[in-house]
């Protein structure tokens, strides 16, 4: 199994659909930005084959070279979107999460009606660069992983009842219900109205205050792809210690003055040294003593019904691989399992119809060995899936294969109760 992000270069081409005028391009190169851009004659043809494709009524989703994976997906016949990988190992699926998560951004910070009725391309053009920043970080080698899951990345604070009075008490006081607690682009707490925000805004919020630059206060223009994506909503953003914002979603009030340090000293002064304890819980998630096996390298949660989950690759953090390698690995494992073996998750699309047929004999867990299977050398990974949760592994190359599901099953059973 390759590692996602180690090598090669991705290039992420949007094109206006009906023109093939580009509208903009960004590459990364081993999870960093690059400057290398695609000459005009490549872009040209990838766009034309698919165009090529559909005038044949012949839908051109995906393809493969030696050494490249490619990926086309078109949206409301408006938009064209294409992907290039040459990252070792990396999946179509990735790939097609990629491009919906980009298309989330651009109507995000844009609005639909923009991209759906293009009147002024060089206009759109300039418009569209509020998003580089944002999607360069799907692109980069990011901590989170709510781009891949479709689902929110989360943290478990160590007093989570007062967080959640504190932050209810707040939203009332400022005149809105959709209230959130972040750190680190990860949600802390939130109130009932914002865990009920669709995909992909409930992914795309939290992730877009983290990649934007840190300041004191935010009044930032937002349209929801899924909620209102032709009237913008107001994100306003308080940061209560560095790393840790409050963000309320909200119309025309209140204005961003009204939130003034009176009513934060109120609802969060009381909480500070609890506040201060979350800090740490960005890449980390669980809170500080959190029992798990010395065995385990990274894990991640998913709640497939509630849409969260938990991600980290923090537990024995001395040992081999670095972090970067142990996230490379998990997202490898997850579009392997979810692509392979288990049912897609609710409201995806990737399941296809003759598949539904062999639903009653999907697999429950499945384990890789990375290396061999002598104990002391490579790593393992084991994924579990029980009811509306699946939990994957990365385990030192010590954990012997036999014990894998049984050392799964524990884990799963002590982080159920976290959500």
């Amino acid at each position: 199994m390759g590692e996602e992000g180690t090598e090669g270069t991705v290039h992420l081409l949007c094109l206006a659909a009906s023109s093939g005028v580009p509208l903009f391009c960004r590459s990364s190169r081993g999870g960093a930005p690059a400057r290398q851009q695609l000459p005009f004659s490549v872009i040209g043809s990838l766009n034309g084959v698919h165009m090529f494709g559909q005038n044949l009524e012949v839908q051109l989703s995906s393809a493969r070279t030696e050494d490249t994976t490619v990926v086309w997906k078109s949206f409301h016949d408006s938009i064209t979107l294409i992907v290039l990988s040459s990252e070792e190992g990396t999946s179509e699926l990735r790939l097609e999460r990629l491009l919906q998560m980009v298309f989330g951004a651009m109507v995000l910070l844009v609005g639909l009606e923009e991209l759906t009725n293009i009147s002024n391309v060089e206009r759109l053009k300039k418009e569209l660069r509020a998003c580089y920043r944002l999607i360069d970080s799907f692109l980069g080698d990011s901590e989170l992983i709510g781009d891949l899951t479709q689902c929110v990345d989360c943290v478990v604070p160590p007093e989570g009842s007062l967080f959640q009075e504190s932050l209810s008490g707040f939203a009332e006081a400022a005149g809105t219900a959709f209230a959130s607690l972040l750190v680190s682009g990860r949600v802390v707490t939130a109130t009932e109205s914002w865990w009920r925000l669709g995909t992909p805004e409930a992914v795309l919020l939290p992730w877009l205050v983290g990649s934007l630059p840190p300041q004191a206060a935010r009044d930032y223009p937002v349209y929801l792809p899924h909620g209102s994506p032709t009237v913008p909503h107001r994100l306003l953003t308080l940061t209560l210690l560095p790393g840790l914002e409050l963000c309320l979603l909200c119309g025309p009030r209140p204005p961003l003055s009204q939130l003034d340090p009176q009513l934060l000293d109120r609802w969060w002064q009381p909480s500070l040294d609890s506040l201060r304890a979350c800090l740490p819980l960005g890449p980390r998630a669980l809170p500080a003593g959190f029992p798990l096996h010395p065995d385990i390298l990274g894990l991640l949660l998913l709640h497939l019904e509630l849409k969260r989950c938990l991600f980290t690759v923090e537990p024995s953090g001395d040992k081999d691989p670095s972090p970067e390698q142990r996230r490379c690995l998990l997202r490898s494992f997850y579009t392997l399992v979810t692509a392979m073996h288990f049912p897609p998750e609710p409201g995806q699309q990737e399941e296809k119809v003759e598949d539904t047929a062999q639903r009653a004999q999907v697999p429950r867990a499945c384990y890789l060995v990375s290396g061999t299977e002598e104990p002391g050398t490579g790593w393992r990974l084991v994924a579990l899936q029980l009811g509306p949760r699946r939990l994957l592994l990365l385990l030192s190359a010590q954990s012997p294969c036999h014990g894998l599901r049984s050392l799964a099953t524990r884990t799963l059973q002590a982080l159920t109760p976290l959500f």
